[in-house]
């Protein structure tokens, strides 16, 4: 048994969420929100694509921009290793052009299979998959995959299983009762979807005090011409090793390129 995509799409029509990424077929935003909707939940990333957009409307914009700069328009999202990323993905369409499939894609930084697939649907109408986390999570608990479909219908059947697996076949509350697909559903039929447990209080582990919470202060002290946080020092060598900071001979840490001033750590 397929999936029902005729159901799905009539209900995405009705209740999708105007996300600004959705209006547009320039592979640019696109690819930009892609990138940032990695580990990242898409509202969220709305107010920071547009910043990003706006000071980089285009690949070539980013491509010339230092490092620093890019950073300082990341800072806040998280990962800031995905900034620079994205501005060497935005160097390489400069230099080469757009890839126009989703194999072509991975050639860019940063884009692994699911990215080239959004990019490549979205903007290029390729009849790809993209094949994320809720996708996964809808066809293993409806236990039918949605059958192929022309291009034409791709795209907004990619666009409505994400909508369905973020806001309605979530991982830990799921709503069956207004899934558009729930009939024949094996999860549902079987009294519903088994739900991971939550860890106890006290031992799921805290984003404060951790090394990424540490990393990104780092990165924000350095953008505000700060001195370093402590214990800077545990996380420096990894920033380094992502191209995020530049030490310098006489021990001081600097964005890279040099564009903003140095700063040492406290």
């Amino acid at each position: 048994m397929a999936l029902d995509v005729d159901a799905l799409l009539e209900w995405y029509a009705r209740v999708r969420r105007p996300l600004p990424w959705r209006a547009t077929r320039d592979p640019w935003p696109i690819l930009v929100c892609e990138v940032m909707c990695q580990q990242t939940q898409a509202e969220r990333v709305v107010p920071y694509w547009e910043r990003v957009l706006a000071a980089y409307p285009t690949p070539a914009a980013c491509a010339a921009a230092a490092p620093a700069d890019v950073l300082r328009h990341w800072s806040g999202l998280g990962y800031n290793r995905r900034g620079l990323a994205l501005r060497r993905a935005a160097a390489h369409v400069d230099e080469h052009g757009w890839p126009r499939d989703a194999a072509s894609l991975r050639a860019l930084p940063g884009v692994g299979p699911y990215t080239a697939a959004a990019v490549a649907s979205f903007a290029f109408g390729e009849a790809v998959a993209t094949v994320d986390t809720n996708w996964r999570r809808v066809v293993a608990r409806c236990g039918a995959e949605p059958a192929g479909q022309p291009s034409a219908r791709q795209a907004s059947l990619n666009q409505a299983m994400m909508e369905l697996g973020a806001r309605v076949c979530t991982a830990r509350r799921p709503r069956c009762g207004a899934c558009p697909v729930q009939p024949g559903c094996v999860a549902a039929d079987a009294g519903g979807p088994a739900v991971p447990p939550r860890a106890p209080a006290g031992t799921r582990p805290r984003f404060e005090g951790s090394d990424r919470h540490l990393r990104g202060r780092v990165v924000a002290a350095l953008l505000a011409g700060e001195p370093l946080p402590a214990g800077a020092d545990r996380v420096l060598s990894g920033l380094e090793r992502d191209g995020l900071v530049v030490a310098a001979r006489d021990g001081s840490i600097a964005l890279p390129a040099g564009s903003m001033a140095p700063s040492r750590t406290t």
